[in-house]
């Protein structure tokens, strides 16, 4: 799909699409593939795929024992590729972006290398969580050169001077983090999103996209309201995940709840 194709995935859609986010490999590799199905199934429109990371600063408890979970089943950045050809395989069409560090796509390995076997795999794009603007050039170009979109991070405390910066080396879509501080569930959702999507769009024409504490029917419904291109739902699916990892929750379930949430759009 690329990054050209990610953008279009969202051009005329009639509503937002709705955005997945699992740990790679979590409980198992075996089971993950399992996972998407039933993801696919319960209506998302687009995966975002974590890399299990030993030190995964933005996230929460939630996501952290996901990704200790994932590396104790032995996921590797190279099993990660290898899912996600996996994942393709079963579901071409579905747009699948990766969600890691620096620490993972860059600095342990050769970023080229790595844009490289990811296109191969049939990645979309990715999100590198700690990448800044002025670091981002050389990153973009590569990505690129291999048809990856390159997803920016906006935060509910970006000044607008920033924002203009941030979006400029985003080439598929932006996500705005709607509440500071790490991943997890929340009991509302977060406040003035319009007013902020609104600001990241005097800067870009990309589309946008919400998440970070979306855990409910009611939180999606109130994030469509908010006129967002995408929404992103990631503990409370996570959550589920460790059930069944468990064994106190079955991936029916999982499918169930993940209907539950894409119903109001």
């Amino acid at each position: 799909m690329g990054k050209s194709n990610i953008k279009r995935f969202f051009t005329n859609r009639e509503k937002p699409a709705f955005i997945a986010y699992i740990t790679a490999g979590d409980p198992t590799y075996e089971k993950s593939i399992e996972i998407v199905d039933a993801l696919v199934k319960g209506g998302i429109d687009m995966l975002e795929l974590g890399i299990p990371f030993s030190d995964p600063l933005a996230d929460g408890e939630v996501n952290q024992r996901s990704a200790q979970r994932a590396l104790n089943s032995g996921m590797t950045p190279e099993r990660c590729i290898k899912l996600v050809n996996d994942i393709k395989a079963k579901h071409k069409d579905l747009p699948v972006i990766f969600y890691t560090y620096l620490n993972l796509a860059a600095y342990a390995q050769d970023f080229k290398k790595f844009c490289a076997a990811v296109n191969g795999a049939g990645l979309d794009g990715l999100l590198l969580l700690d990448l800044i603007p002025e670091e981002s050039r050389e990153y973009r170009e590569e990505a690129e050169k291999n048809g990856l979109g390159l997803v920016a991070l906006v935060a509910p405390n970006t000044k607008e001077q920033r924002i203009k910066k941030i979006t400029d080396y985003a080439s598929c879509f932006v996500y705005y983090v709607s509440r500071e501080g790490v991943t997890g569930k929340r009991k509302g959702f977060a406040e003035n999103v319009e007013k902020k999507i609104n600001i990241i769009r005097k800067y870009t024409d990309l589309p946008v996209v919400v998440g970070f504490g979306i855990s409910s029917p009611e939180h999606v419904k109130a994030a469509a309201e908010s006129g967002v291109d995408g929404i992103v739902v990631g503990s409370a699916i996570v959550s589920k995940i460790q059930k069944i990892a468990d064994n106190t929750g079955t991936v029916e379930s999982l499918k169930k709840f993940v209907s539950s949430l894409t119903e109001p759009l």
